[in-house]
């Protein structure tokens, strides 16, 4: 008889995973480097927010608080929000994968968008349901695409509201029809990672609708608009029995105690947000126009990021247009991933790196005209 080798084998979603790849940090080019591949604020954190880190350092011997009550707190007053109505994580992403674990199983659907960030299909694939992608239109949530990709055994539909990586939004009217249209079994879960810098009348981050609903979840991020990126910190507003499931899932102090110290400090810090949100909302309004007039589009943005299209530009190739612009210190964000290979997302950084940016898109474009 033969003997059989036997592995301990991993549920056969989670090989269906394709690992997850950030933005490089920098490219192979000598000099300055401009680092615009993962919608950092360019501005860094509030100096209250240091100081903070630097306080929690004195005590790294003893365990955070595992309910990290001073940054619910925090972000409650902030917001006129009940702390019992709020959890922290690891980042965003790992409230993202506690719902996953919490509400899916094996035969479940999972609904994103087709240019939806991700970790969405990811969590779904770990927890071992099935994702289903709604077609976009016009690089924006469709909510009738969305509605009518619903089945029985639909239990989460992830919205990321602006959505990373188009800059697009839904207008809170639209959110509002997409929650309505939903059966009530379905855990509607808006991700505003980018709602601070969202600049229109139409647009409301989901607490309006959470508050009012048993079936629906806001989840939001230090690591944007706060500058805290390095921290991994991330909070979420939801109604009582969806937080009770999810601390059923959430691991012992998730948090660590800096990030607890920093992110309050940083929520407090009105003016280092606005200060953030006002240079963004500056080169928010210059930097497409400019992109533009070389020949390239930059479909709309509300985030603090845009895309640039290559495909109206004879010659002009996105993946060729990455390497060329890294050789010259500015890095971004290759696209292929998100169904869009002929893009690049660009952070707005600071002003240098902004007119790198520019320098090195007028550049290539002369290398493109040179033949």
């Amino acid at each position: 008889m033969t003997a059989t080798t036997l592995a301990p084998e991993p549920r056969p979603s989670v090989l269906k995973i394709a690992p997850y790849v950030p933005g490089r940090s920098k490219s192979g080019a000598a000099g300055r480097q401009h680092k615009l591949s993962s919608n950092e604020n360019p501005l860094g954190a509030s100096p209250a927010a240091r100081e903070a880190f630097l306080a929690a350092a004195t005590s790294l011997e003893r365990y955070p608080d595992g309910g990290a009550t001073l940054l619910r707190e925090a972000i409650a007053a902030t917001y006129g929000l009940s702390a019992e109505r709020i959890i922290c994580g690891n980042g965003s992403d790992e409230i993202l994968a506690m719902v996953a674990n919490a509400y899916l199983r094996p035969g479940d659907e999972a609904i994103f968008t087709e240019h939806g960030f991700l970790v969405y299909r990811i969590v779904t694939l770990a927890a071992g349901a099935t994702p289903v992608v709604a077609p976009e239109t016009d690089l924006a949530a469709d909510v009738d695409r969305i509605l009518a990709a619903v089945t029985e055994r639909t239990r989460v539909v992830f919205l990321a509201n602006p959505n990373n990586p188009t800059g697009s939004y839904l207008p809170v009217q639209e959110v509002r029809r997409l929650r309505e249209g939903l059966p009530g079994s379905v855990l509607l879960v808006i991700d505003a990672a980018y709602a601070e810098y969202v600049r229109r009348n139409d647009y409301e981050s989901g607490i309006e609708l959470v508050a009012t609903r048993d079936d629906t979840i806001m989840t939001r991020t230090f690591s944007k608009i706060h500058g805290l990126a390095a921290l991994r910190l991330g909070w979420a507003y939801a109604p009582p029995a969806v937080i009770d499931a999810l601390h059923r899932v959430r691991g012992p102090f998730n948090v660590n105690a800096p990030a607890i110290a920093a992110g309050a400090a940083a929520i407090a810090d009105r003016a280092h947000v606005e200060r953030a949100v006002e240079h963004n909302t500056r080169w928010l309004a210059d930097l497409p126009p400019r992109i533009e007039a070389l020949g390239f589009r930059v479909p709309p943005s509300v985030g603090n990021f845009v895309l640039v299209d290559f495909a109206a530009v004879p010659g002009a190739d996105a993946t060729a247009a990455d390497d060329f612009l890294g050789d010259r210190g500015v890095v971004v964000r290759r696209m292929t991933s998100y169904g869009l290979p002929q893009m690049l997302r660009v952070t707005i950084g600071d002003d240098d790196a902004n007119e790198a940016l520019v320098a090195a898109l007028s550049a290539y474009r002369d290398h493109l005209a040179r033949g």
